[in-house]
């Protein structure tokens, strides 16, 4: 093969390396930083880009989207000293990648401990009920003291959500064990005063029955003094009538007593004989 062709040939390849080298296509949610000879020259934006073979080099290629980071689970202890465990996932977007680059040496772990360091610090001002009632007020908290410490780092921190958060085994065992107890408490406290009203109850219902008997005798009462006063009113002086009235209704109650199937020996008075013996001598007369 002749010298020209071989020089040609290395000379075309040269060239398409040099393109090659010179053109740059930035996919759709990165963002490429250029170093011309060792220093930042430029970030290239996604599409076509040319830049100068040899000269300019790629040096970092950054993901411009929404980026979550897992934040690894860890134990904190509350104000009140209970120990809990808990997790977060944050959100990041990259706004500057030249200030991501070489503002700090790798913010994705850079912000992981940013996350874990707050979170603690968090979690140690509130009582172990507030940390696991309060999850939108450690987020909120969260991304308010994370947001300032990144500015410089040209990325923001969209959100911060808290994944898990739990007391620890011992400390889960103890809660378990006193809300077992608050029930016990409870039912305890329920059938006390459930008694207590039925005892109530039956006091105000005996109570009831006693004023009701009362107000009958007392109604039957004033009936019987009606009916002797009416009888006396009709009798005047002549007690015959009311005599044999109260012979007859004695007789008659005897009757009813020695018909019972229950009446097993029926008692007379002893002066039966002469109380009737009476009211016959008291009509002949």
């Amino acid at each position: 093969m002749p010298i020209f062709t071989v020089f040609v040939f290395v000379l075309l390849a040269l060239v398409v390396i040099t393109i090659v080298a010179g053109v740059k296509m930035v996919p759709q949610g990165h963002e490429f930083v250029v170093q011309r000879l060792g220093k930042y020259h430029q970030t290239l934006k996604p599409g076509l880009n040319i830049i100068l073979p040899y000269i300019d080099q790629v040096a970092y290629r950054v993901m411009t989207m929404d980026e979550p980071l897992d934040i690894e689970r860890q134990e904190a202890i509350t104000a009140d000293n209970a120990v809990i465990w808990c997790n977060a996932i944050a959100f990041i977007k990259v706004l500057s990648p030249e200030k991501a680059m070489y503002g700090i040496s790798d913010y994705k772990y850079a912000i992981r401990n940013l996350v874990m360091t707050n979170l603690r610090a968090i979690i140690g001002n509130m009582t172990l009920n507030e940390a696991l009632s309060s999850r939108d007020k450690i987020k909120a908290l969260l991304k308010s003291q994370i947001s300032d410490d990144v500015v410089d780092w040209g990325l923001v921190v969209k959100s911060v959500e808290i994944q898990d958060i739990r007391p620890s085994d011992t400390m889960q065992e103890a809660m378990e064990k006193q809300a077992g107890a608050a029930r016990l408490k409870a039912a305890a406290i329920l059938a006390a005063e459930g008694e207590k009203q039925a005892m109530i109850q039956r006091a105000e219902g005996t109570l009831e029955a006693a004023r009701m008997e009362a107000e009958a005798q007392i109604i039957l009462a004033d009936a019987s003094a009606k009916a002797i006063k009416d009888i006396a009113d009709a009798v005047g002086d002549n007690d015959l009538p009311a005599m044999f009235l109260l012979g007859n209704r004695y007789i008659e109650g005897m009757r009813k007593l020695a018909e019972s199937s229950n009446a097993k020996m029926m008692v007379l008075p002893a002066d039966i004989m002469a109380a009737v013996g009476g009211l016959i001598n008291r009509k002949q007369g």
